[in-house]
């Protein structure tokens, strides 16, 4: 089995929060706490450290406990330059990511992925969800646990223009992991969907 302690969690805060009107997404309270810190006191206890990737804001960040390093990539380039990120300061062999606005995601998220990663004898594992209209299976590209040796792809990757993690993650062996409660990874790109979310559980 995958040690949680050879994993490294990424809470990725380094958006531009333009449905938000431009906030700091990852600043905004939820439940009296900011969000980010919500997913890192849920992540935490599932890995062996926590890291944050943000463009803004840094001592705010800095001051939940937990090292924090910018996009190398220019202009909020999105997602895949937070794992680039990530992975350019990773020191363990493996490590996850979760965003800073979906506080709810399960405690035994990363042991699943990490389990179903070492049983299909996967590079990468995301989490699946059931989209509730379709009954088709979602995926989560953003909940994704990776080996650390993928940078170098990555970097090739993102140098010839491309910035979907789902085209990227094709490239590789990839399990996916279906989860049941979808609820759990509902996320909140505009202050209304934040006011909505559900107490966590």
């Amino acid at each position: 089995m995958i040690d949680p302690k050879d994993i490294t969690g990424l809470i990725l805060a380094g958006g531009r929060g333009s449905r938000m009107g431009g906030v700091d997404k990852g600043l905004q309270p939820y439940q009296g706490t900011a969000l980010a810190l919500h997913a890192l006191l849920r992540l935490g206890p599932q890995v062996g450290e926590v890291i944050i990737n943000a463009n803004r804001n840094l001592s705010a960040y800095e001051s939940m406990g937990a090292a924090v390093w910018p996009d190398s990539l220019p202009d909020f380039a999105g997602p895949l330059a937070g794992f680039m990120a990530g992975l350019e300061h990773c020191e363990t062999p493996y490590m996850v990511t979760v965003p800073c606005d979906s506080p709810l995601f399960p405690t035994d998220m990363v042991a699943r992925l990490a389990a179903a990663m070492e049983h299909e004898n996967a590079e990468l594992a995301m989490v699946l969800t059931t989209d509730a209209e379709t009954g088709r299976p979602q995926p989560q590209p953003v909940f994704c646990l990776l080996k650390t040796e993928l940078l170098e792809s990555l970097v090739r990757f993102t140098q010839g223009g491309e910035a979907k993690i789902g085209k990227w993650a094709a490239q590789h062996r990839c399990a996916r992991v279906l989860f049941d409660d979808a609820e759990a990874f509902a996320n909140a790109n505009t202050l209304d969907e934040l006011q909505r979310l559900p107490a966590p559980r």
